[in-house]
């Protein structure tokens, strides 16, 4: 069977250029970074080179660029290290945020009895600024703000200049998870004045396992991982040299072809959006996904009928896709991120999918989904086109 995958928001596959580097460092590359000798410093080049690549591209410095394991790492640390170290005693978020970021500030109220505020979306899954500086206005607590650059369900952008301006305003931190944006979208640093953000690379078909945070110089922050002076003892461990090239050529690729890649993959999902309109004229589309504020890589369906196991059926038809987060797959409820911008009759009654698309997404592709997708929910076309002739 040919298969079709369309899960790129979970994760992405590797580029062949990429694989080629990482193997090169496998059979090459063995040192320590942190080892004195040659073996460790030809290591070491490698890590320092990938850091001045990301560093170029945010226009920041490759001091402020910490390589960790993954986005929620990233995420863990710098939202820990906040209200470990910083003096954060309230946090404000929202429930769009991923699960590493949600239940971190949940951990950080459980055990150090941290305020949180929620800042709630409309039901297109957009958030106040206007909510959220009356917030900032409210409280003399030390506060950090974490709110996601792009949702990864759903796909909707916050404007991240606008908030980092209200929290400079108002003095208060800034965190961004911004791991379905980093080397999809132009991320200038030297402007937007966030404090911290975060990056995994198997979202831009780099390695999982491989990742980053951005960490402000002069911030303070501290590391949670301990034991060792690596990543300016912000992240002890001997690093993942093989990983960081790998999402070094991931991220020089990605950068490189930005603007074609994501003209290509805009036309994609345009063209993903009509052949649901016209197969599924009663289905709509969650949050901004199907307009231009919204992730181009991204595009979240609400059909018409619920079908819980549609995730199933289109896998053994050979589609991969997603209902939701895949950090949330297999759970029986409805993600916090829908439960949020959706009535209870749509939650009940519709069934959403997510489809995401990367530059190796065809039309063909697309093609097949659909087909499926009708194959799969005939009972509810049949059903309707009785309806219909009553």
């Amino acid at each position: 069977m040919e298969k079709v995958y369309l899960d790129n928001a979970a994760t992405t596959p590797l580029n062949e250029e990429v694989i080629d580097a990482m193997v090169s460092v496998l059979r090459d590359n063995y040192g320590n970074p942190s080892s004195t000798h040659s073996f460790g410093q030809e290591a070491k080049t490698l890590l320092e080179e990938v850091r001045r690549k990301i560093a170029k591209a945010l226009r920041v410095t490759p001091g402020e660029i910490v390589f960790t394991s993954c986005g929620t790492e990233s995420n863990n640390m710098i939202i820990k290290s906040c209200v470990n170290y910083l003096g954060v005693q309230r946090i404000i978020t929202s429930p769009l945020e991923h699960k590493c970021v949600a239940e971190t500030c949940l951990e950080m109220k459980k055990l150090h009895g941290v305020e949180l505020v929620y800042l709630r979306p409309d039901n297109k899954a957009n958030l106040s600024l206007e909510k959220l500086e009356v917030l900032l206005q409210n409280s003399e607590k030390k506060t950090l703000v974490t709110l996601m650059h792009a949702n990864n369900e759903v796909g909707n952008l916050l404007d991240l200049q606008k908030v980092a301006e209200l929290c400079k305003k108002y003095d208060a931190l800034f965190h961004s998870d911004t791991v379905q944006t980093m080397a999809h979208l132009d991320l200038d640093f030297s402007k937007i004045p966030v404090d911290f953000a975060s990056c995994s690379a198997h979202k831009f078909h780099g390695p999982k396992g491989s990742g980053f945070a951005f960490v402000r110089k002069a911030s303070g922050l501290k590391g949670i991982i301990t034991g060792g002076p690596q990543e300016r003892s912000l992240r002890a461990g001997t690093e993942n040299v093989c990983g960081i090239v790998g999402l070094g050529k991931a991220w020089e690729l990605s950068i490189d072809n930005m603007s074609t890649y994501s003209s290509y993959i805009k036309d994609i999902k345009n063209y993903c959006k009509s052949e649901i309109e016209k197969n599924f004229p009663e289905a709509k589309f969650n949050g901004e996904s199907a307009t231009e504020n919204s992730l181009y890589t991204v595009l979240n369906i609400l059909l018409p009928f619920n079908n819980p196991l549609i995730g199933l059926q289109l896998d053994m038809q050979g589609v991969a896709i997603s209902q939701g987060s895949a950090c949330s797959s297999g759970a029986a409820r409805p993600s916090m991120v829908l439960m949020s911008i959706l009535d209870e009759e749509e939650l009940e009654n519709c069934t959403p999918l997510r489809v995401s698309f990367s530059h190796y997404t065809t039309k063909a592709d697309i093609d097949k989904f659909i087909s499926a997708l009708k194959e799969v929910s005939r009972d509810y076309i049949i059903e309707k086109q009785n309806t219909e002739h009553r």
